[in-house]
């Protein structure tokens, strides 16, 4: 059945590569927040884990403006602008933010002051830079290689965290305070130069694959809201991402402290721990890509057969790293975290697949505002899940005297909300035909 090749409309590769440097440029930075930031405060400077967790619950918090953000990029003339201005508060909020935690070695109010705003603007310049980024790529995208684009952006966005998280690592040792301002503002300052690079003329070239005539009704956010609302299964699989991003974030705040107290990693150690994790992201999300698109051909895409597969095999890790905390070092600690994020990346490119499958779906709302609400769902679980997790381990620690039991209840905990995701999944439809071929890549 070979044909002809015609021209695409829209992006060609590079340029969907392009805006993949961008995401990639976005998850180096959140990296040094959400991971490496939060070992330092705990670890290095004995703060309370609740402190840098309720910090970054903060951030999700900000990010619930997402839906708006993605509406008002909906209507800009040009989305470039927002991306900017979203990547460079978000350069700033980091900078702040590793400011905070070097004060934290003897706070005051007016640390922990400078520590609201630093995370007020980290999450307000993920929630407008990552939300106008996803809708400029959708609209500029031929809806035959959405799927390919969703999963270069969303690899290229992992391999971001994987490469600041191994290079910080490694420059980290030994820890000092001036090594920490330096290497993390030199992760910032290359990564906010790579995506301008990358943004440079690439949406004035490019025109949107489909022009949509505006309408009065398409400019009311609340009417755009409660159609996204009333949708069935755009209202299940929000309750999806919520449960399982719930499910995988409570072990996102407390893996680096987990290493650092039962297994006396130091910093860097840690960091690199958490950089072999986001490599086995990346093969899961290889393999879930490579073998959905071979056996959909043959059986039809099945997204919920990958997301279960994802879900239970990542319940199977968490239960390893709670009897690691019991065995101690003689646990293949490496090995456990990199199988953990071979099976969090299956379920998260299902996930994915399923979530460019609906975003175009609908009369009033635009891609923007569709995957705002899908990434405020997901803010709330991570706001919610890293919080929670962190707050139990200091509880289950000061209530036990014992660190390994403590770590050891959360991961159970964690590995129980992946089998209720998994169980939601099932109840999920993520077999229609809007959805047919989200990952026939």
């Amino acid at each position: 059945m070979t044909k002809a090749k015609a021209a695409v409309p829209g992006l060609a590769w590079f340029g969907i590569v392009r805006l993949g440097a961008v995401q990639g440029a976005i998850g180096a930075m959140v990296m040094l927040v959400t991971s490496l930031l939060n070992r330092i405060m705990v670890v290095e400077y004995a703060a309370a884990a609740a402190i840098p967790a309720g910090l970054v619950a903060w951030h999700y918090a900000v990010q619930l403006g997402r839906p708006v953000w993605g509406h008002a990029s909906d209507k800009a003339p040009r989305r470039t602008p927002w991306i900017l201005s979203g990547l460079a508060i978000l350069a700033l909020g980091a900078l702040l933010a590793v400011d905070v935690t070097i004060f934290m070695a003897d706070p005051g109010w007016f640390t922990y002051l400078l520590a609201i705003v630093a995370f007020t603007m980290i999450g307000a310049g993920v929630g407008v830079s990552g939300t106008a980024l996803l809708a400029l790529l959708a609209s500029r995208v031929a809806p035959e290689r959405k799927p390919a684009a969703a999963a270069i952006s969303w690899t290229m966005m992992v391999a971001g965290i994987v490469i600041a998280a191994g290079v910080s690592g490694a420059w980290l040792d030994p820890f000092s305070a001036g090594r920490l301002a330096i290497v993390c503002s030199m992760v910032v300052l290359v990564a906010f130069g790579i995506a301008m690079l990358a943004l440079r003329g690439l949406e004035d070239r490019n025109p949107p694959v489909e022009q949509k005539p505006a309408s009065d009704e398409k400019t009311d956010f609340r009417a755009v809201f409660a159609e996204i609302w009333q949708e069935r299964e755009a209202r299940r699989f929000t309750w999806f991402v919520f449960i399982s991003m719930l499910a995988y974030s409570m072990q996102d705040l407390i893996m680096e402290p987990f290493a650092g107290f039962l297994f006396a990693m130091t910093p860097g150690e840690s960091t690199q721990l958490a950089s072999l994790q986001h490599s086995g992201i990346l093969v899961g999300m290889l393999v879930a890509g490579v073998g959905g698109s071979l056996f959909a051909k043959q059986y039809g895409p099945n997204l919920k057969i990958w997301i279960m597969a994802g879900c239970f095999a990542s319940a199977i890790m968490l239960a390893g790293l709670s009897v690691a905390a019991g065995v101690g070092q003689s646990w293949p600690i490496r090995l456990n975290v990199f199988l953990l994020g071979i099976a969090n990346g299956v379920f998260a490119v299902a996930a994915v697949g399923a979530m460019l499958g609906l975003a175009s779906k609908g009369a009033k709302s635009g891609e923007g505002a569709r995957m705002g609400v899908w990434g405020a769902s997901q803010a709330i679980a991570f706001g919610i899940g890293g919080l929670t997790g962190a707050v139990i381990v200091d509880q289950l620690r000061d209530f036990l005297g014992e660190d390994a039991a403590a770590f050891q209840i959360v991961f159970a905990i964690e590995a129980a909300m992946f089998i209720l995701a998994a169980l939601v999944a099932t109840g999920t439809r993520m077999t229609k035909p809007h959805i047919q071929g989200a990952l026939e890549t």
